[in-house]
């Protein structure tokens, strides 16, 4: 049985370059000379591949990307932590969506969109 040993996350969208520099401002990932994907400088989190597709999005999407920024934080201070980077995401042309506060299974979180609608949370 062969094991898995990377995975890379593809992105369909209308304007892949668009996207891939906006995924690359978030997780401080380098721009493929190709301008179609996003790498991990430290070789650790997965590649990123932006695909063009002539369809927009149109229903939530399945499966998001979690962005980790307040690991380790609770209460106020975690709270602090994801607003301060949905602004400088805000700055990057993302959209914020929702704020989920604590209770007593999950930790804050808040839910976002790209430059292209797509969702993630910042957790």
């Amino acid at each position: 049985m062969t094991s898995v040993r990377q995975v890379q996350v593809t992105f369909d969208c209308a304007e892949p370059e668009r996207v891939a520099r906006f995924w690359c401002e978030v997780l401080g990932y380098e721009l493929h000379s190709s301008g179609l994907a996003c790498t991990d400088p430290t070789g650790v989190g997965p590649r990123l591949y932006f695909q063009r597709v002539p369809e927009g999005k149109v229903v939530k999407n399945r499966v998001h990307l979690d962005v980790r920024v307040g690991t380790g934080l609770v209460g106020e201070e975690r709270l602090a932590a994801l607003e301060a980077e949905c602004a400088r995401l805000e700055a990057l042309g993302a959209k914020r969506l929702w704020l989920q506060k604590a209770d007593e299974e999950n930790e804050s979180c808040l839910t976002m969109q790209d430059v292209e609608g797509n969702e993630f949370c910042l957790d």
